[in-house]
């Protein structure tokens, strides 16, 4: 149980206060055995995210849909056009040109959602701030990590 609880104020502190709601009760929590640390967290088998070395969280698609319904969490995401919609699905960077809206909380190197018509279709790490993507108009402003397409079938954790 304390386990669920520092992974519910890691959520908090990353995403925004009250995020955590949406976490699902029954999560399964691994550790590491050599470290003791939370590893992962997974929810009737689909992983929901791996804890990073750096403190921040590495979530997956279907998690960042889930705490997609609280307003806070929007501000770590950017929306993108529908140009480069189909490009994103693949696994292919999102581009600074293509970036409709960027929330407040994107920060260099942080786990930022990317959004399209209010579905998440991928995620990735920020390469530059919500405040850099909206004066730059070219470059690479997050590097995709995980997209709906390239995702044949979600690993069993």
């Amino acid at each position: 149980m304390e386990h669920f609880v520092k992974l519910q104020h890691s959520l908090d502190a990353l995403f925004g206060t009250g995020t955590s709601k949406y976490l699902p009760k029954d999560v399964d929590i691994r550790l590491s055995r050599r470290t003791g640390r939370i590893r992962t967290a997974s929810h009737k088998g689909k992983l929901l995210c791996t804890l990073r070395i750096d403190g921040s969280l590495a979530i997956s698609i279907p998690f960042a849909q889930m705490l997609l319904q609280h307003k806070a969490f929007r501000e770590n995401c950017i929306e993108i056009n529908e140009d480069a919609a189909p490009f994103v699905q693949e696994g292919r960077s999102v581009f600074c040109k293509h970036v409709i809206w960027s929330g407040k909380n994107v920060r260099v190197s942080s786990d930022t959602p990317i959004i399209f018509e209010n579905q998440v279709i991928a995620v990735g790490r920020s390469v530059l701030s919500s405040e850099m993507i909206s004066d730059f108009k070219r470059g690479v402003a997050i590097k995709v990590r995980d997209s709906l397409k390239s995702r044949k079938e979600d690993p069993v954790v």
